[in-house]
């Protein structure tokens, strides 16, 4: 599989994602994409199914050219323990995909420290999706901490979430 795409499993829907990851399929058919969509609307055009088993999912991500994925950072450490660099596009509050920005704060943070790419709009996606497709390398763990430097954040960052529930 060349593109692997995973929504999660939150029940607030997701159906930015999974249009933009659709309509790219739609114009490039010969590629073979699958969605984990979710609660979210099944894609038209890729193949798509709502849940995988944690086994057969991790199986699709140690095998898919491209990780697309929401901002959670179980999916994300996931995805850089296979040795990706997914292509995240958070969920936004502001569209009801969460309760909060927690996953725009949080991959921000990874952007800016190389782990993962990250698109707010529709064209960047496209864009970060051409070019990791020409160039496998670009979506490649190019660190040599074997995601130890992924799981510090994602404790920190649970740390800091934590303390709002104090």
């Amino acid at each position: 599989m060349r593109v692997l795409t995973m929504v999660g499993t939150d029940h607030h829907p997701f159906h930015r994602l999974v249009r933009w990851v659709d309509e790219w399929s739609r114009r490039f058919p010969a590629d073979d994409c699958m969605i984990q969509y979710g609660t979210s609307m099944p894609p038209r055009h890729a193949r798509g199914l709502a849940y995988a088993e944690p086994d057969e999912l991790n199986a699709w991500m140690g095998k898919a050219q491209v990780l697309v994925c929401h901002g959670g950072p179980t999916t994300i450490v996931e995805a850089r323990r296979l040795g990706g660099r997914p292509i995240v596009v958070p969920r936004r509050s502001r569209w009801g995909e969460h309760v909060d920005d927690h996953q725009y704060l949080f991959t921000n943070r990874l952007a800016q420290t190389g782990q993962v790419l990250t698109a707010s709009t529709q064209h960047e996606f496209e864009v970060l999706l051409d070019a990791a497709l020409a160039d496998p390398a670009i979506v490649r763990r190019g660190d040599t901490d074997d995601g130890r430097q992924t799981a510090a954040t994602v404790q920190r960052f649970g740390s800091l979430v934590a303390g709002l529930f104090s």
